[in-house]
């Protein structure tokens, strides 16, 4: 890619089911159509390959990355159309027989050139009533993961690590010029914080950010925000989908706008080690 072109994103907005087959009959149609719409790089949201939240339910049906139903699928269409795609997060089960929240970077041949595992588990008693425990089915990850690419360097994140800001700044620092942040949100979380915590760590770091998510009311009882956005290095919102419905949002993105931030506010370079309280 010419440094001077933009980079055309695609991000995924899905409803995704409670079976593989059908998490992958509801997501190919629209990795398809964002790629007929030139997206280079197409990142799908959070639990892309199923969503379940009995965990009797789900666990006997995770299997590991490399033979995950929707994973293979979107490896094929990787391959088939010649484009990136980012799998926002697979449930899967980890090499210990654990299971894992893992994003995947396929390349255009179809290989997984990344993963990264969630990192902050979202254990959460919000004011609604609602409760949260991830760390009751899911083991954390230990490690920040940046990929280089042809196409730019990638920060990979996932949901409630966006409320985190310290390891958005280490990704910067290692190189990444755009975060991505597949999410299943929920709705009351969404209301109040997607958009403000998402263009924080764009305004923080001074970088693309790109949030694929979930939305609307799914199989298993849930309900999550969507608005998947987009969010350039000065906090400026390139574009979003006002709604909760499954859809595709496409975005160019100029990554000479990240060293113009980064020079215009070196936050990242005047940051000094402090000591206290």
């Amino acid at each position: 890619m010419s440094p001077s072109a933009p980079l055309r994103v695609g991000l995924i907005q899905t409803r995704t089911p409670a079976t593989h087959a059908a998490a992958l009959e509801h997501v190919a149609p629209l990795v398809r159509e964002a790629a007929a719409r030139g997206a280079q790089f197409i990142l799908t949201p959070e639990g892309v390959n199923i969503l379940q939240k009995d965990r009797a339910k789900l666990l006997p049906t995770l299997v590991s990355l490399e033979d995950d139903f929707v994973v293979r699928g979107l490896r094929d269409l990787a391959r088939e159309l010649g484009v990136w795609i980012d799998v926002g997060s697979a449930l899967v089960k980890r090499e210990d027989g654990k299971a894992a929240n893992r994003q995947a970077v396929i390349d255009p041949t179809g290989a997984i050139v990344a993963t990264y595992d969630k990192l902050h588990m979202f254990d959460v008693d919000l004011p609604t009533g609602e409760t949260a425990r991830e760390s009751a089915t899911y083991e954390p990850g230990e490690r920040a993961a940046v990929v280089e690419t042809p196409l730019g360097t990638f920060g990979l994140t996932i949901c409630y690590d966006m409320r985190f800001p310290a390891l958005h700044r280490a990704l910067a620092l290692g190189g990444a010029k755009i975060l991505t942040v597949p999410a299943a949100f929920t709705r009351p979380t969404g209301e109040a914080h997607w958009d403000i915590l998402l263009r924080a760590r764009a305004i923080e770091t001074g970088s693309f950010v790109i949030a694929a998510a979930q939305g609307g009311f799914h199989e298993d009882g849930r309900g999550t925000w969507g608005r998947s956005i987009v969010v350039g290095p000065w906090g400026e919102v390139i574009g979003k989908l006002d709604h909760d419905e499954p859809g595709v949002l496409i975005a160019d993105l100029d990554l000479a706008a990240v060293d113009k931030a980064r020079a215009a506010i070196p936050a990242l370079k005047n940051a000094r080690a402090f000591t206290g309280p």
